[in-house]
C-alpha cells in the first residue's frame, strides 16, 4: 500500500480499539507493532494522558494480543 492508501484506510477504522500503556514503554509497543502487525492495522498518538499512549487498533484480536504482551 502506498502511505496514502494506508492514510485512507486507517481514516476509515479509526478510532477503533484503544490499548492504553506507560509512556516508558513507547519505543518497546511501536517495535512490537512494526514486527506482528500490518502498518494499516495500528495507529498510536504520544501522550494522552500524563505518562500516558494510546495505540489504535482495528481488530478486537489485535488490541488483545497487544494487551497481553504488555500488561506484563
Amino acid at each position: 500500500m502506498t502511505p496514502q492508501e494506508i492514510f485512507g484506510y486507517k481514516q476509515k477504522w479509526l478510532p477503533g480499539v484503544e490499548v492504553v500503556i506507560h509512556s516508558d514503554r513507547r519505543q518497546e509497543a511501536k517495535s512490537w507493532c512494526k514486527q506482528n502487525l500490518e502498518q494499516q492495522r495500528w495507529s498510536f498518538h504520544y501522550f494522552t494522558n500524563v505518562y500516558e499512549d494510546s495505540f489504535y487498533f482495528e481488530l478486537e484480536a489485535e488490541a488483545d494480543r497487544f494487551r497481553v504482551e504488555f500488561s506484563k
